[in-house]
């Protein structure tokens, strides 16, 4: 929405992101409005394609041949009804469009390896650096997918298709470059500084909750299934495979990629369950080596359906369960009753204090500052403040009490809107589900009439 207004993500608000994400669903806002069915339906379709071509790539590329189409159903329901993928990907966020560029950049890197025309060595760089300035969390898939091309390279000068796969690699870094032109030091505190220096102040435990988050599988039936079958299937490769070397070599591939996925994410602090989607669809394609060989011991080799059904109707019954137990969750329909009560009572000019859903539901722009609510933890001098566009919580509360926001929508919270006095500052109040919003500024007399009365 600030996009298509006209702002600048770092040079006008704050937002530690590479930025093509953001231009993506901006684009799309453009087509079809600016609503959360807009994101939502592109990072459904994403998520999907991305699904798709996994699937394909198992059912027409696994070795086995009569395993092919148990591979390709077995990935298919694997990556797409996986718990994180299936509630993460499907948001206005990275993770849909990040999954669909490493997963294509993959196809094509695993094609130029083979060939001797340039053009798929090209679309694995632009594919995989689109996605890395679409999310940092897929940063290593663009250099293991150059050095596997490098090493693995079969047919055609290995070191021309590595020109070429860097050349197009540089393309999307265009208008990170350009925000860099007009604002270097704004486009390297969000890309770089924020992640390194800023990310877990004011959090207490970062690294117990990174502990919990690395060892969150254990707890998981869907996560530690998908992974005991990706190390059979590593094992299945590497051991017991009778399986040419350049198929074995796309399966290691799926595991390099894996691994430095789960590397780098586990990195980050704090970090994130929902972060690591970005491995899934690799994994998928190594647990099927993984049904292949197991299933083959356990019933027969020319017998695919029964063990592949076994693991498709596990990863369906997870999903279910996960589905059921957050059917009471906080949804869209919550949101937009907020914003419907905010936008019942405040002008288009006023200056409206909300969480960043209910600005993005209403379509009131946030004051400048407001953009980011994670960005309230820093306090920076001045000046650097105004720069970078961030305003800190003390001065966000000084700014409650003055009475700068003509409304105020905040999540249910008594201990804070007492502590802000806020009953006293706003002459009309409601609570819409879990949010009071407030209204109707009193001028300093009437405030102190009303302290008064309490």
């Amino acid at each position: 929405q600030l996009i298509d207004r006209g702002l600048r993500p770092y040079i006008d608000f704050c937002f530690p992101q590479t930025p093509l994400n953001t231009y993506w669903n901006a684009g799309w806002f453009r087509v079809f409005g600016d609503t959360w069915r807009t994101a939502h339906a592109v990072g459904a379709v994403m998520i999907s394609l991305a699904t798709l071509l996994t699937g394909l790539y198992a059912w027409r590329r696994f070795p086995a041949a009569n395993w092919r189409t148990a591979a390709g159903v077995s990935s298919v329901l694997l990556t797409g009804l996986n718990v994180v993928v299936f509630e993460f990907g499907t948001i206005g966020q990275a993770y849909g469009l990040c999954l669909f560029l490493v997963v294509a950049a993959f196809l094509c890197a695993i094609t130029a390896a083979g060939r001797t025309e340039l053009a798929f060595a090209a679309g694995a760089g632009l594919l995989a650096c689109t996605a890395a300035n679409a999310s940092l969390l897929t940063a290593p898939v663009a250099p293991v997918l150059l050095i596997w091309m490098i090493v693995c390279s079969r047919a055609g000068n290995r070191w021309t298709k590595a020109a070429a796969f860097v050349a197009c690699g540089v393309i999307p870094f265009w208008p990170l470059g350009w925000l860099f032109l007009q604002g270097p030091r704004q486009t390297i505190f969000n890309v770089l500084q924020y992640h390194m220096l800023y990310r877990q102040v004011q959090w207490e435990g970062a690294w117990q909750h990174n502990i919990d988050e690395w060892t969150a599988w254990l707890g998981s039936p869907q996560a530690l299934m998908l992974g005991l079958l990706a190390i059979a299937g590593l094992a299945c490769v590497w051991k017991h495979s009778a399986w040419e070397r350049a198929a074995r070599r796309e399966f290691y591939l799926c595991g390099w990629l894996s691994a430095a996925l789960i590397l780098h994410i586990s990195t980050a602090v704090p970090t994130f369950t929902r972060y690591y989607l970005l491995a899934v669809p690799f994994l998928a394609i190594l647990a099927c080596a993984g049904i292949y060989w197991s299933g083959s011991r356990l019933a027969a080799p020319d017998r695919p359906f029964w063990p592949a059904m076994l693991v498709c109707v596990l990863a369906c019954l997870c999903l279910g369960k996960v589905l059921f137990d957050a059917h009471d969750s906080t949804n869209w329909h919550d949101i937009q009753e907020v914003a419907a009560k905010v936008n019942q009572v405040a002008q288009p000019k006023d200056v409206v204090f909300a969480d960043e859903l209910v600005y993005f539901a209403s379509r009131h722009a946030p004051p400048s500052g407001m953009e980011l609510a994670d960005s309230h933890k820093l306090s920076f001098p001045a000046a650097t403040a105004a720069l970078f566009h961030v305003i800190s919580g003390a001065e966000l509360e000084k700014k409650m009490r003055a009475g700068v926001y003509d409304v105020i929508e905040i999540s249910d919270d008594d201990i804070r809107i007492d502590k802000l006095g806020l009953r006293q500052l706003y002459a009309h109040s409601a609570e819409v589900g879990d949010y009071d919003i407030f209204w109707g500024r009193r001028n300093p007399s009437q405030t102190s009439t009303a302290s008064k009365v309490k």
